[in-house]
Formats: C-alpha cells, sequence, structure tokens
C-alpha cells in the first residue's frame, strides 16, 4: 500500500469512528481501494449501520477533503444490491466488492462482501423484449441523425455523438449481460464487457470530436445494432399503458 493510500484509509477509518460510533462495519471503495488516488481525491465510503437506521446517501467534508458516504443497515442492503441489478451500473455492489475494509468487528462486512460477490457473478437484470426494442430504435435515430447532423453545427453534433456512444454501451453491455456505467465509468465498463467492439465506439466518438467525421462512430454504432438484431425503424410500437 503506497503512503497516499494508507493516509486516504487511516483518513477514512477516523471519518468513520468519529461520525459513526456505532456502525457495524465500514469499506473504502473507489480511487483509494484501486491504488489511484491523488491528493485532491475524494473518498467513497460504504458504511453499516445498526438495524433500523435509515439507509442514505451523504456528502460531507471531513478534515478539508470531501466524501461520499453510502449508509445502509445490514437488513436493507439486500434490497439495494437489487436495485443495482436492476439499474445494471451496481455501484453499491462494486463498492463491498472492491473496498478495502476499515471495520468489521461482527464479520458483517464480509458477509456482506460475499453476497455482493454472488450478485456481480450473477451480473444485471437482463433488459426485457420491450426494453430491447426501443433501446435499438433509440440507437437507430441516434445513427440516422450522426449522418443527418452537419459538421458546421458542432455543439448538435457532440451532443448527438455522446447520446450515441451512451446507448450503444447500454445495449453492448447488456447483449454481454455485463455491468454498465456512467461517467468515466462508462468506458470503463464497456471496454471490460466487449473490447473489440466497445474499443471501435470509443475510437469512433473520439474521432467525431477531433475531426468532426461521424462515419467511424456510425460504423461502431451499425455494428452493436447487427448484434442485437439490426437498425428499427419502421414498424416499431411502444406501447404505454
Amino acid at each position: 500500500m503506497d503512503e497516499l493510500v494508507k493516509a486516504l484509509t487511516e483518513q477514512a477509518r477516523r471519518l468513520v469512528t468519529e461520525r459513526f460510533p456505532r456502525a457495524r462495519g465500514a469499506v473504502l471503495g473507489g480511487s483509494a481501494a484501486r491504488g489511484t488516488a491523488r491528493g485532491t481525491s475524494d473518498l467513497d465510503i460504504a458504511v453499516l449501520l445498526p438495524d433500523g437506521a435509515p439507509a442514505r446517501r451523504e456528502v460531507i467534508r471531513h478534515e478539508g477533503r470531501l466524501s461520499e458516504l453510502f449508509l445502509h443497515a445490514g437488513p436493507d442492503l439486500e434490497r439495494f444490491f437489487e436495485e443495482d441489478r436492476a439499474v445494471r451500473r451496481g455501484t453499491v455492489l462494486f463498492l463491498y466488492d472492491e473496498g478495502l475494509v476499515l471495520a468489521d468487528p461482527y464479520g458483517e462486512v464480509a458477509r456482506m462482501r460475499e453476497r455482493a460477490r454472488k450478485v456481480l457473478a450473477a451480473g444485471p437484470l437482463p433488459l426485457t423484449e420491450a426494453q430491447r426494442e426501443r433501446s435499438r430504435y433509440v440507437l437507430t435515430c441516434w445513427l440516422d441523425d450522426l449522418y443527418d447532423t452537419p459538421r458546421e453545427a458542432r455543439s448538435e453534433q457532440l451532443a448527438v455523438a455522446d447520446a450515441a456512444l451512451r446507448e450503444a454501451a447500454h445495449l453492448l453491455t447488456a447483449h454481454h449481460n455485463a455491468w454498465t456505467g456512467i461517467g468515466r465509468w462508462l468506458p470503463r465498463r464497456l471496454l471490460a464487457a466487449d473490447p473489440e467492439h466497445g474499443g471501435t465506439l470509443l475510437a469512433g466518438h473520439r474521432a467525431i470530436a477531433e475531426t468532426g467525421d461521424p462515419g467511424a462512430l456510425a460504423a461502431a454504432v451499425r455494428a452493436v445494432l447487427d448484434l442485437v438484431g439490426g437498425e428499427l425503424r419502421e414498424g416499431y410500437v411502444e406501447v404505454r399503458s
């Protein structure tokens, strides 16, 4: 453990001890757990609270450092694991799977980590047929817009490229029963799910940002659509109850 990670771990441990003296356990996730933290990195901490405590997410500043807290009582955590499966991102699941243990006096963190790993191994909930068809249709629309938006309208072109990348990532990770992400986790999860197609999507997105040429991104989007049934335009019906 390098000196910065060691310092962040001790700071996180002090935070838990001072603010949550009755905690049943805690883990430190994020860049500190991955060994990629910088001096300005915030702390991502999951805290197991006593039974009956309200689940919540808080952002605080402790000893001058921003900290994001994921607070759950043990009996509620299973529900949040299932919610992570439903949205297919696994935020809390990955915190428990990959985090550094700050405290575990009763062995509850160890049990939750084992449960998180089983849920992660099972993968996110699959898309329903209606969800998959809607995503195919939406991505086809973004594909058309990639070609229809002129280079001169750079802000519009970049907005379309971002939307196309997000929807393609949604479909591609679902196709592989893999976890997805948002922000900087989107490319990480995308490459983990499918290095080939994910890599061409990211390269195409970068190309349109640098040159204004939509060709590479459009080709990568079309390849993803081919994996899930092809482009979808006429004939699409969305039923709303």
